[in-house]
This record gives C-alpha cells, sequence and structure tokens, in this order.
C-alpha cells in the first residue's frame, strides 16, 4: 500500500489550533494530546479496516484501535449496517429494549461466575459502581488495588502508592480530596506477601480487592496465575470481594476474558470496551446474590440516562455475535503468533535490550527491558526516551501506535500478516536509522 504521507500535516494542524481553543489541551482525553511522546496529534478524518486517515488524507496503519474496543476493525460493514438500522428505530427510549437484554444476556453466558449485568456508559462508571455496590454487598469501607493498575478516574482510584509495601492511597490528581484516598490501600503486583500481611493486618476492614487480571494500562504487565490465586484464596478466607477490571480484557481475549483464561471466578467484573463495538458502553456484573444489593432491590443506588442505550447495545451485541459466529478469537491468537514471530526477529536484533509481551490480540514493547516486566517499578526508566524515537519514526512512515510508552497495543480481524510485516519492517528500518549511537545503559527500573 502507498503511503502518502504529507509531513507538513498542514490541515491537522489548523485543526488542533481550533481545538485548543475550546477543549482543554485540545482533547476530550489527555493521552490523545501526544505530551508523552512531544508530539502534535493528528486529527483524524475517517477510518476503515486497519487504517485511518486524518485531515490531510495521509493513511496510517492502525494498532490504537480506538483504545481496545474495535476488535473487529474500523467501520465493519455488518457493524455499521446494525447500528444504521438500529437508529432508525431510534437513538435512545430510557426504557428497557431488546438489544439490551440480550446483550446481558450474552455476558452472562459466556463468563465465569455471572448472573445478572447492569449496564453503563463508561469503564470508569462501570468501576465505580462495581466498587459501590462491594462496598454495600459488605458493609465494608476499604478497596485494595495494585500500582500499575488503572481503574478509570474514579477518585478513590485515582491514587498513588506511598513508600512502604502496603501504603495508604494518596492523591495523584488535584481535586481529589485526601479523605477518599484514605479508604484505598495500595500494593505492588506480583507481590504475594504483601497481599498476606496486607489481610492479616486490615482483613475485616476490606470490601474488595480490585485488579486487572491482565494489566494493560501500564505496560503489559502479565501476571503469575499464583498470583491471582493468592487473591481469590484470601478474598475468600476474609469475606472481601475479588473484583475484575476487565474493561480491556474482557471478550478480547476470548468470551470468557482472563477469567477463563487462568480458570477463575471473581465475584464482580466490570467490562468496556469490546462490549460497545465501538460505541460507548461499560457494564459490571456478578452473582444474583450480589447485583440484588443494587436498586430497585436493593439499598445500592446507581442509575444513567443512556445506559442500556439501544444503538450502542446493538453495536456490542453485533460484535460479539460475530466474533462466535467467524471464530473470531481463534484468528486473533494465529495473528498475534504470527505478530510474536515477525517482531521478535526484530527485536532480537535490536540496539537496545526491549521485550514483546502479547496476550491474544494485546501486546506491548517493553523498551530498555530484556525480561518483561511484571510491576510498574520494574519498567526501564529510560522506556519513555527510547520509544519517543520509536512512536515518530513509524508515524513517519504510516504505522501508528498509541502515543504513549505504556499503552499497549491491538490487533483487529482487519489486520492481516501483510500489515504484521509492515510492522515488523518499519521498526527494523525505524531501529536501524534512529538508535544509531545508543547507548542502551544497564536496564534500571523507574521508580
Amino acid at each position: 500500500m502507498a503511503v502518502t504521507n504529507n509531513l507538513e500535516n498542514k490541515q491537522s494542524k489548523l485543526w488542533f489550533k481550533r481545538a485548543l481553543k475550546s477543549l482543554p489541551g485540545g482533547v476530550s482525553s489527555p493521552v490523545r494530546a501526544f505530551h508523552g511522546v512531544d508530539g502534535m496529534p493528528h486529527v483524524l478524518y475517517s477510518a476503515s479496516g486497519s487504517e485511518t486517515i486524518d485531515e490531510d488524507g495521509n493513511r496510517y496503519l492502525d494498532f490504537v484501535g480506538s483504545w481496545g474496543p474495535l476488535i473487529l476493525g474500523h467501520a465493519h460493514p455488518i457493524l455499521t449496517q446494525a447500528v444504521r438500522e438500529a437508529t432508525q428505530r431510534g437513538t435512545s427510549f430510557g426504557a428497557p429494549s431488546r438489544p439490551e437484554i440480550e446483550l446481558a444476556e450474552m455476558v452472562a453466558e459466556s463468563y465465569p461466575g455471572i448472573e445478572q449485568v447492569r449496564f453503563v456508559s463508561s469503564g470508569t462508571e462501570a468501576v465505580m459502581s462495581a466498587v459501590r455496590l462491594a462496598r454495600g454487598a459488605t458493609g465494608r469501607d476499604l478497596i485494595v488495588k495494585f500500582s500499575g493498575c488503572y481503574h478509570g478516574h474514579v477518585d478513590y482510584l485515582l491514587v498513588a502508592a506511598g513508600s512502604g509495601l502496603a501504603t495508604f492511597g494518596k492523591p495523584s490528581s488535584d481535586g481529589v480530596p485526601k479523605t477518599f484516598a484514605e479508604l484505598t490501600r495500595i500494593l505492588p503486583l506480583d507481590d504475594s506477601d504483601a497481599v498476606s500481611a496486607l489481610f492479616q493486618k486490615e482483613g475485616s476492614k476490606i470490601a474488595a480487592v480490585i485488579i486487572e487480571p491482565v494489566p494493560a494500562n501500564n505496560g503489559l504487565l502479565l501476571q503469575c496465575p499464583k498470583f491471582l490465586n493468592t487473591l481469590r484464596n484470601l478474598c475468600t478466607k476474609h469475606g472481601a470481594l475479588l473484583i475484575f477490571d476487565e474493561v480491556i480484557s474482557g471478550f478480547r481475549l476470548g468470551p470468557g476474558g482472563a477469567a477463563e483464561h487462568y480458570g477463575l471466578k471473581p465475584d464482580l467484573a466490570t467490562f468496556g470496551k469490546v462490549i460497545g463495538g465501538g460505541m460507548p458502553v461499560g457494564a459490571f456484573g456478578g452473582s444474583q446474590e450480589i447485583m440484588s444489593n443494587l436498586a430497585p432491590q436493593g439499598g445500592v443506588y446507581q442509575a444513567g440516562t443512556l445506559s442500556g442505550n439501544p444503538v450502542a447495545m446493538t453495536a456490542g451485541l453485533t460484535t460479539l455475535h460475530y466474533m462466535k459466529k467467524h471464530k473470531g478469537w481463534g484468528m486473533l491468537e494465529e495473528l498475534g503468533q504470527y505478530l510474536d514471530n515477525q517482531l521478535n526477529k526484530v527485536i532480537e536484533q535490536s540496539p537496545v535490550p526491549a521485550s514483546l509481551v502479547r496476550i491474544g490480540s494485546i501486546f506491548w514493547i517493553a523498551w530498555g527491558s530484556g525480561i518483561p516486566p511484571r510491576s510498574a517499578e520494574t519498567i526501564n526508566e529510560n522506556a519513555t526516551n527510547y520509544y519517543k524515537k520509536v512512536f515518530h519514526g513509524l508515524l513517519e512512515q504510516g504505522v501508528s501506535l498509541a502515543p504513549s510508552a505504556y499503552e499497549v497495543g491491538f490487533l483487529s480481524l482487519a489486520h492481516t500478516h501483510k500489515d504484521i510485516d509492515r510492522l515488523s519492517n518499519t521498526l527494523a528500518n525505524v531501529l536501524d536509522n534512529n538508535f544509531l549511537g545508543v547507548n542502551s545503559g544497564d536496564g534500571h527500573a523507574r521508580n
């Protein structure tokens, strides 16, 4: 495919200049501003299959996939037709609808331990509601999360760890009251001893432990199954609820997400991205016993005007039906294995240490680390500096990855072996030309 990139990007620059006047930072979500790579975003006009097109007409082979939802690729014709037909029936009802009920049934049938589902409009809403439900169901206040896991911009989860292994949460954003964060405990990933020590000290006060079973918001930090089993066992022993945040991994790794992959049943799980097929959708679910604590049956209140929106429900339902009918997860795994083979050949020749991490159709390259890190603390401190060179080198040649060293990439059914070859060949070219004379250093982790 010919790439017609105009490096001046004149139209993108003009549009982004306008955006800076009317949108804080010119964006509606911070990482899109390209601050993490010292650049300026390309303003997109359209997308199709595995490509995006910006306002200047430049085409990019896309591995961002709208940050994960587009498992079928951009503007899949089956999906766009279903959405078009749904909008003709009505864009919002504020009442139960068939697609909402059918999608809830599909989630409950697919995911281990889930009997009922409540739909919301974002992953943040899903997590916020699941944590409130856990507190209401247990009558406890403390929440345990892990450094390196992101659960949306919920006040009491938007916290940073202190200096100890089991620390009190401290606000990591202006506007978060200290008293909110003090109800959150922060632990390092992949450290069973730290979890055991915290439960021994405060187990009777802990309402829930929340974790991305596949941590994919601070790099792809794959966890040992033994560690996840420890969480399950300790929560059961102490009467706390285990919440799997599967906003990224849910229905991307397979119908049962990371829970099925690791053979575990959380008490609650949160979803987003794929179950909306590119529309704004989130959800949380659990057993009927736990979910009965939600209003109107129980005393835990949660509501939303656009929750269960019929158009969004149709998009999610169509996506999951297509994936099941066409054995999409098997196809993505085969594509992922091909990506492993092609990219590892390039990485083996890299002038700086690097390691490819992949699970299913999610992948990430840990720059500066010869061994895949399992915690945020073990990511190389120079990863961002290395990645800036990689990111801009790829983008200049029409290949688009996320504008942050700590964001993952996504494969879709629209990607082909030819696309993977282009990614690997372009990466090899970038490493040859952009890293001449680079001293790889000794791989220190960032603090």
